[in-house]
C-alpha cells in the first residue's frame, strides 16, 4: 500500500517519463514539489528512475535540502557524482557539503552495498563533467541514452558466472574524492578542512585523489602534513613554484618520487644555500634528481631558475626514462657541456616544445644547438629561444637545421642582437615550412639609435615593412611576424606591427 502511495506520488509530480520531451522548467517545478514533503522525497528514492536523480539532486543542492542529500549519495544509482560542477560559481553551503560527505560515511559503516548504489567517485573538481547536469533536461537525444559520467579509474572487474557479469554483495571498496589542490598560505578554507578531516579518519575507505596539484608559498610542514592525507599516485600535473631552498627541496622529493602517474612537472625558483658543505649541496641534489628514475610517465618538464643547473643538467635528464614531448630551461644557467649533453639525450628525440629562454647562450658555441635541433626536427612545433644571447654568426649555423624543422608551427627568439640582414636569411630559410605560422623576432639592430638601446620607431617601422614585402613576394603573406623587445621605461615585452602596440608606455594618457 505504502509503496503504491510513493510511486503515484511520483509519477504525479514527474508526469510520468513524458516530462523529457517537456521544457526543463517542469522538472525543477516536479523536483521542487517533492522535496516540499523531504520525508516523502527521501522514501521515494527506492522507486525513483534513474534519469530522475540529477535533477532531483541539483534541486535539492540548490534548496539546500541537507537530509534529501545525505540519503542521495546513499542511493546513487551512477559511479561518479560529479559535485564540483554544481559548487562552480556559488559559495557554497557549509552543511550542504557536509550533508554530501556525511551521506558517504553512512555508505562507508554498511557492510554491505546498498542494491542501486553504484558510487565509486566523487568529484570536487570544477571543470569536470560539464555536461552531466544538463544532459537530462530535454535538450538532448533520448531519455535512453542518459550518459554515465565518466570515472576517473576503469570499472572494477564483476564476478562472472556461466558467462554472465554479476555483482555479489561485498564490503565497499574505497570511494575515491577527485580534487584539484592549491597549496598557499591562507587557502585552507573551512570546506577543505571537513574534507581533510573526513578523509583523515576514513583513510582506509575513503581515498583522496588529486589529478592537478599546486604548490605555492606553504610551509614545507603543512604541505607534507597534507600530502600524507593524498593519494601520491593520481597525481599527473604537479606545479612547484616557491622560493625553497635546496634543504626544502631535498624534503619534498620522497614525495614527488611517489608520484609515479606524474605526466607534467613545473618547477620553479630553487636557490642557493650559503649555510651548507658542498658535499650537502650534492647529497640533496642527487636525492631530487633519483626520484626522476620513477617517474615513467613524465612527458613534460618544466623547470625555472634553478640555481644549482649549471653543470648537472645530464645529471637530472639521464634519470629521465622516457622520451620527453615538452622541454623548457628557462632563466637558468647552463654550461656549453651542459647544452651538449642535451643534444645528445634520448629524451630530446621527440620534443613538440623546447625553450630555453632566459639561458645565456653567447658563449656557447652553435654546434650543440644545431645538432639539438636535427635531433628534434620531425616533431619540435615549439620553438622558443627569447633572450638567450644568441648572435648573428650562431643563428647563421642553426639555419640549415631549422628549416629541417617541417612541424614548426611557432618559432620565438625575441631580445638577441640579430641584424636585418640575417633575418632575411632567416626568413628564406623558413619560408618552406609550410606549418609555421608565427615568428616572433628581435628588434634588427639597426633599428637601434645608440649603444643605449634607444629604439628609433621609424626606422624599425621601415625594416618591419622590409621583411612583410619579402614575405609577400616568397609566398608567403599571412605568416605572423612580429618584432618584439622589452621596454626600456617598464620591462614588459613591447610589440611592433609596425607601430608599438601592448606596452601601456606608448599609450596616449
Amino acid at each position: 500500500m505504502e509503496r503504491r502511495r510513493l510511486r503515484g506520488s511520483i509519477q504525479s509530480r514527474y508526469i510520468s517519463m513524458s516530462v523529457w520531451t517537456s521544457p526543463r522548467r517542469l522538472v525543477e517545478l516536479a523536483g521542487q514539489s517533492l522535496l516540499k514533503d523531504e520525508a516523502l522525497a527521501i522514501a521515494a528514492l527506492e522507486l525513483l528512475p534513474r534519469e530522475l536523480f540529477p535533477p532531483l539532486f541539483t534541486a535539492a543542492f540548490d534548496g539546500r535540502h541537507s537530509q534529501t542529500l545525505k540519503a542521495m549519495v546513499q542511493a546513487w544509482p551512477f559511479t561518479c557524482l560529479p559535485l564540483g560542477v554544481l559548487m562552480k560559481g556559488q559559495q557554497l553551503h557549509l552543511e550542504t557539503f557536509k550533508a554530501v560527505l556525511d551521506g558517504l560515511d553512512v555508505l562507508l559503516t554498511q557492510e554491505v552495498r546498498p542494491r542501486r548504489w553504484k558510487l565509486e567517485v566523487l568529484d570536487l573538481r570544477k571543470n569536470s563533467h560539464q555536461d552531466f547536469w544538463t544532459v537530462w533536461s530535454g535538450n538532448r537525444a533520448s531519455l535512453y541514452s542518459f550518459p554515465e559520467p565518466e570515472a576517473a579509474q576503469p570499472m572494477r572487474k564483476k564476478r562472472k558466472v556461466d558467462g554472465l557479469s554479476t555483482e555479489a554483495e561485498q564490503p565497499f571498496t574505497p570511494i575515491e574524492v577527485l580534487v584539484d589542490l592549491s597549496l598557499k598560505e591562507g587557502a585552507c578554507d573551512e570546506l577543505f578542512s571537513y574534507l581533510m578531516e573526513k578523509v583523515k579518519r576514513q583513510k582506509n575507505v575513503l581515498h583522496l585523489c588529486c589529478k592537478k596539484l599546486k604548490i605555492f608559498a606553504m610551509p614545507m610542514q603543512n604541505i607534507k602534513m597534507i600530502l600524507k592525507m593524498v593519494q601520491l599516485d593520481s597525481i599527473e600535473d604537479l606545479e612547484v613554484t616557491c622560493t625553497w631552498k635546496l634543504p626544502t627541496l631535498a624534503k619534498f622529493s620522497p614525495y614527488l618520487g611517489q608520484m609515479i602517474n606524474l605526466r607534467r612537472l613545473l618547477l620553479s625558483h630553487i636557490h642557493a644555500s650559503s649555510s651548507i658543505s658542498p658535499e650537502k649541496e650534492e647529497e640533496y641534489i642527487a636525492q631530487f634528481t633519483s626520484q626522476f628514475l620513477s617517474l615513467q610517465c613524465l612527458q613534460a618538464l618544466y623547470v625555472d631558475s634553478l640555481f644549482f643547473l649549471r653543470g648537472r643538467l645530464d645529471q637530472l635528464l639521464r634519470h629521465v626514462m622516457n622520451p620527453l614531448e615538452t622541454l623548457s630551461v628557462t632563466n637558468c644557467r647552463l654550461s656549453e657541456g651542459d647544452v651538449i649533453h642535451l643534444s645528445q639525450s634520448p629524451n630530446v628525440s621527440q620534443l613538440s616544445v623546447l625553450s630555453l629562454s632566459g639561458v645565456m647562450l653567447t658563449d656557447v658555441s652553435p654546434e650543440p644547438l644545431q645538432a639539438l635541433l636535427e635531433r628534434a626536427s620531425a616533431t619540435l612545433q615549439d620553438l622558443d629561444f627569447d633572450e638567450c644571447g644568441i648572435m648573428d654568426d650562431q643563428l647563421l649555423v642553426l639555419l640549415p637545421s631549422l628549416s629541417h624543422c617541417s612541424q614548426l608551427t611557432t618559432l620565438s627568439f625575441c631580445g638577441n642582437p640579430i641584424s636585418i640582414s640575417v633575418l632575411e636569411n632567416l626568413l628564406h630559410h623558413l619560408i618552406g615550412l609550410s606549418n609555421l605560422t608565427h615568428v616572433l623576432y628581435p628588434v634588427p639592430l639597426e633599428s637601434y639609435e645608440d649603444v643605449h638601446g634607444t629604439l628609433h620607431l621609424g626606422r624599425l617601422a621601415y625594416l618591419h615593412a622590409r621583411l612583410r614585402e619579402l614575405l609577400c613576394e616568397l609566398g608567403r603573406p599571412s605568416m605572423v611576424w612580429l618584432s618584439a623587445n622589452p621596454c626600456p621605461h617598464c620591462g614588459d615585452r613591447t610589440f611592433y606591427d609596425p607601430e608599438p602596440i601592448l606596452c601601456p608606455c606608448f599609450m596616449p594618457n
